[in-house]
C-alpha cells in the first residue's frame, strides 16, 4: 500500500533474486479499512516510494544475475473497483472474496473486514498481474496464511512467498503505521514483541501448554500497562491489548497444547492510545499523537522433532 520500508525493500530484494522480471503494486485498498479507520490519514508517499525504488534498482543492477523493478503499478480505485464503488460497510455491497473461518480470527475479530478486503484486492491484482510468485512479509502472519489458503481454495497458478519479519534496533517490526508513534509511544510499543519473545523462550525450553507459554508475555503486558497508568500524562503512554494468541499455522485455531511436531504461531496486537498532554518538542510522530495506533507482530514456533 506505499510508505514503504525496508520490510518492503527486503521482500523486492527476495523477489529479484528469484524472478527476472518484478512487479511492485501500490495501493491503499480502501476495501480493508473498516468505516473508523485510518484510511483518510493512512501514509501516502508516492515521491519518496518511487525514490526508494530507483534506488534499490541501481543497487540490483550492481548483483549479477538479480532481477530487476519492472514495473511499478499503482491503479486508481476506479480500476480496482470498475463498477459500483467499494463498501467498508459489514455488509455492504460489492464483489468480495471472504475466507472463513481463517479471516474471522484474530485480526479479523477486531476488524471484521479487513481480510475480505486483502483478500479481494489480491484476487484482483493476480487476475491482472498473473503473477508466477507473489512475496508477503511474516509480520502479516495471519494475511499469509488467508492468502495461501485463498491460492489453494480458488486454483490459482501462483506461489506465496513469505519473507522475514524486518525489524528497528529497538526490536518494533517495520510497519507504514510507525510514523504516527513518535519517541514516547514508540518506547512503550516494544513490549509485544518483548512479550512474544517470552513466550517463545518458554517453548525452547520444553513448555508446550497455553498456559505454560503465554504467562509471562501476559504478565509483562499486564504489568507494563499498569506502570503507564500511575505515571503523569505528559510522561505516559497508554495502550490495550486486543490479544495474545497460540495457535495451529494452519487453521490459527487457538491452542491449548502445542505438537512439538508441528510448531505454531505467536501473534499478538496492541493499540496505543493517542498522546496524552503533548510536550514542546516532543516527537508525537505523524499526527502530533493524536489517533491510536494499531501494532501487531507475532513469532514463529518452529517444529522441534
Amino acid at each position: 500500500m506505499g510508505a514503504l520500508h525496508e520490510g518492503h525493500l527486503s521482500l523486492i530484494r527476495q523477489a529479484a533474486a528469484e524472478n527476472e522480471n518484478v512487479f511492485v503494486s501500490i495501493f491503499v485498498n480502501p476495501t480493508q479499512f473498516g468505516v473508523n479507520e485510518d484510511l483518510d490519514s493512512y501514509p501516502r508517499t508516492w515521491d519518496a516510494d518511487i525514490k526508494q525504488l530507483k534506488s534499490i534498482n541501481q543497487e540490483l543492477a550492481s548483483s549479477p544475475g538479480s532481477g530487476r523493478v519492472s514495473v511499478v503499478f499503482a491503479p486508481t480505485t476506479k480500476v480496482m473497483y470498475p463498477t459500483i464503488p467499494p463498501s467498508s460497510e459489514l455488509n455492504g455491497d460489492g464483489s468480495f472474496v471472504t475466507i472463513s473461518p481463517l479471516g474471522k480470527v484474530l485480526e479479523g475479530s477486531s476488524r471484521p473486514v479487513f481480510f475480505r478486503g486483502v483478500t479481494t484486492v489480491c484476487m484482483k491484482l493476480f487476475n491482472i498481474v498473473q503473477p508466477d510468485n507473489v512475496y508477503f512479509g511474516q509480520k502479516d502472519i495471519q494475511q499469509t496464511v488467508v492468502v495461501r489458503r485463498m491460492v489453494e481454495d480458488f486454483h490459482l497458478n501462483t506461489k506465496v512467498n513469505i519473507g522475514t519479519t524486518q525489524r528497528e534496533l529497538d526490536g518494533l517490526a517495520m510497519s507504514s503505521r510507525n510514523v504516527y508513534l513518535g519517541t514516547r509511544r514508540r518506547k512503550v510499543g516494544t513490549v509485544l514483541f518483548l512479550a512474544l519473545s517470552l513466550a517463545e523462550q518458554q517453548y525452547k525450553m520444553g513448555k508446550f501448554k497455553r498456559d505454560e507459554i503465554l504467562w509471562p508475555a501476559n504478565e509483562i503486558m499486564t504489568s507494563l500497562r499498569l506502570r503507564q497508568e500511575e505515571l503523569p500524562a505528559p510522561k505516559r503512554a497508554l495502550y490495550e491489548v486486543d490479544y495474545i494468541s497460540l495457535a495451529h499455522p494452519d487453521t490459527l485455531e487457538e491452542l491449548e497444547e502445542i505438537d512439538p511436531a508441528r510448531g505454531g504461531i505467536l501473534s499478538g496486537a496492541i493499540k496505543m492510545q493517542s498522546l496524552e498532554e503533548p510536550q514542546g518538542e516532543e516527537d508525537c510522530g505523524l499526527g502530533k499523537g493524536a489517533q491510536s495506533v494499531r501494532l501487531i507482530d507475532n513469532v514463529i514456533l518452529k517444529p522441534m522433532v
